[in-house]
C-alpha cells in the first residue's frame, strides 16, 4: 500500500502520534493498525538515531478512530481487530464459556 512516496509493508516504525513519540503498528493490505506512546529515554543512542530519521517522515493525529497524516493530509480509518488478526476472533469463540 502506497501512501505518498512512503511504502508500507508490514511492521513498525517511530513516528509523532498527538505531539508525542509513538511506535506505529502497520499492515500492508490494511495501513496503520495501532499505536503505543514510548519514552525516548528507552533506547540506546543507535535507536534514538532511528528515531530522528523516522519522526521527520512520519507524524500523525489520531482522533476518534482516524489516523491523520500531517505532512500527506491523508485520513485513514483503523481497521477491526478481527480482520488483522482473524485467529483472535477464532480463540475467543473456541474459548467461550457459557453458564
Amino acid at each position: 500500500m502506497k501512501k505518498g512516496i512512503f511504502e508500507f509493508n508490514n511492521g513498525w516504525c517511530f513516528a509523532t502520534v498527538n505531539g508525542r513519540l509513538a511506535e506505529i503498528y502497520f499492515k500492508e493490505k490494511y495501513g496503520i493498525y495501532g499505536h503505543c506512546y514510548v519514552k525516548r529515554k528507552e533506547y540506546s543512542k543507535g535507536e534514538q538515531k532511528i528515531i530522528d530519521s523516522d519522526i521527520q517522515k512520519y507524524s500523525f493525529t489520531y482522533r476518534k478512530g482516524y489516523y491523520i497524516d500531517k505532512y500527506r493530509g491523508t485520513r485513514q480509518k483503523i481497521a477491526a481487530t478481527s480482520k488483522i488478526f482473524p485467529r483472535i476472533k477464532k480463540f475467543r469463540q473456541k474459548n467461550k464459556k457459557f453458564k
